[in-house]
């Protein structure tokens, strides 16, 4: 392939409309690209809900759109990996009554921490994805994740640990569109047969008919042990399956009766194999305590910020506070603080800090 103008880039092709789009793009604005695919898991689906950039038919539909666009495409084999960072992880947040997110420990330890490896090795200026998020630089030359123009798809939540020298080898090109619905518009007008493949709405490695709980179920049955079902005042309601099998906000499967009012899970405890419910005040809290936190800024302080403690909740307006025990108090409270899942603070549409959930 006779070298382009610009480059070369190295872009990580997941399989789905938005990275082969970001590839596309910059094909056309004169870059040397080159493409590329992590497969981190064996399961092939046909279900496209499972049809993430974990399956085979993923795979197939990169190297097809590298085909289209006339790039190189390499598959890279990072099944060890992806178990040793996320699937591990994730079975043992469960057991110990904690809920993760496998999409930022995916980001953190694999897409952007080997990934940026081949960068180096490669020789290539930037390492381009389908996220939609932004990267601006001060003028004092560190680098800033912003919140992608577009509201309804902004992914700087599962970006926010992004450090400096990351941020200022990645590029997301998909940043300042508005809507998804136009990303799947370029994919028509570019000719790429996936404008209308629809997005993985499920944990790509888990494939189960019984979803989550299933999959924990096979991978760590000793922690599907029956168990008491208790109120806040300690009150015994019923037995669970396995604390493993809750979530903390969860309201299906609690399978207790005699109450007037729904019951949702407040708290998980593993060491007490009992699970512990309430009424959907009690979910209600305040003050967030942040564990292995992430600052992006040299200085951390107190501050005034928006946070959000789940990827589809709107920032809610906060104080954060450094320290020994980082945490965000909202002004209001704020539903089902789920300890294992992340939360970030923004100010304006910069990502200030973010954090896993303590309590």
């Amino acid at each position: 392939m006779a070298r382009r103008g610009k480059g070369p880039i190295l872009v990580a092709m997941s399989g789905g409309v938005d990275s082969s789009v970001a590839a596309a793009l910059m094909v056309r604005r004169g870059y040397e690209v080159i493409g590329v695919t992590m497969q981190i898991w064996q399961e092939s689906q046909t279900d496209p809900r499972h049809a993430g950039c974990c399956s085979l038919g993923a795979v197939e539909d990169a190297r097809r759109v590298a085909r289209k666009l006339g790039i190189p495409h390499y598959v890279l084999n990072m099944k060890e990996e992806f178990r040793a960072a996320v699937i591990d992880n994730f079975i043992d947040e469960y057991s110990n009554g904690r809920t993760p997110n496998p999409c930022v420990q995916c980001n953190r330890h694999v897409k952007f921490e080997h990934l940026m490896d081949r960068v180096r090795e490669l020789g290539c200026e930037k390492l381009v994805t389908g996220h939609y998020a932004r990267v601006r630089r001060d003028p004092d030359g560190r680098y800033r994740l912003q919140q992608a123009r577009g509201k309804g798809k902004d992914q700087s939540y599962v970006l926010y640990m992004l450090s400096q020298e990351q941020l200022a080898k990645v590029w997301f090109p998909l940043g300042d569109i508005e809507d998804k619905s136009k990303t799947r518009a370029m994919a028509a007008e570019m000719g790429l047969h996936l404008a209308n493949k629809p997005d993985s709405q499920e944990i790509c490695f888990v494939s189960e008919a019984g979803g989550y709980a299933e999959f924990l179920r096979k991978q760590r049955p000793e922690v599907f042990q029956e168990g008491e079902i208790v109120s806040s005042a300690g009150k015994s309601l019923g037995k669970h399956a396995g604390v493993a099998g809750f979530t903390v906000g969860q309201r299906r499967g609690i399978r207790v009766g005699g109450t007037a009012s729904p019951l949702y899970v407040l708290k998980v405890l593993p060491t007490d194999n009992r699970v512990v419910v309430g009424e959907a005040e009690e979910l209600l809290r305040r003050e967030v305590q942040l564990d292995q936190t992430h600052w992006a800024i040299k200085d951390p302080g107190r501050y005034r910020v928006k946070a959000k403690i789940r990827y589809n909740m709107d920032p809610q307006p906060a104080t954060l506070f450094a320290g020994d025990q980082v945490k965000l108090v909202f002004d209001n409270p704020v539903r089902a603080v789920t300890p294992g899942q992340i939360a970030v603070a923004y100010r304006g549409k910069t990502v200030l800090a973010g954090g896993v959930i303590a309590s």
